[in-house]
């Protein structure tokens, strides 16, 4: 996954990214460390925040791009 990568680049810290999914930092560490598998929700909510696909945070796609509206 490459949910850090994208909170690195926007140099946001953990908190920030917790506090947007409304769940606690160390969850949203778990996320990124693999430990705990992130709910559909939070993946299309991310996705949305950093204006890219849920297939290019799980690293099915290398183009960052969001797919258009259909």
């Amino acid at each position: 996954m490459r949910i850090r990568d994208l909170r690195e680049d926007a140099d946001l810290t953990q908190n920030r990214i917790a506090e947007l999914l409304n769940i606690k930092q160390n969850t949203y560490s778990q996320y990124e460390n693999g430990q705990r598998q992130i709910p559909i929700d939070a993946l299309i909510k991310l996705a949305k925040f950093y204006n890219t696909s849920v297939d290019y945070i799980l690293g099915l796609t290398n183009i960052q791009k969001p797919y258009p509206p259909k």
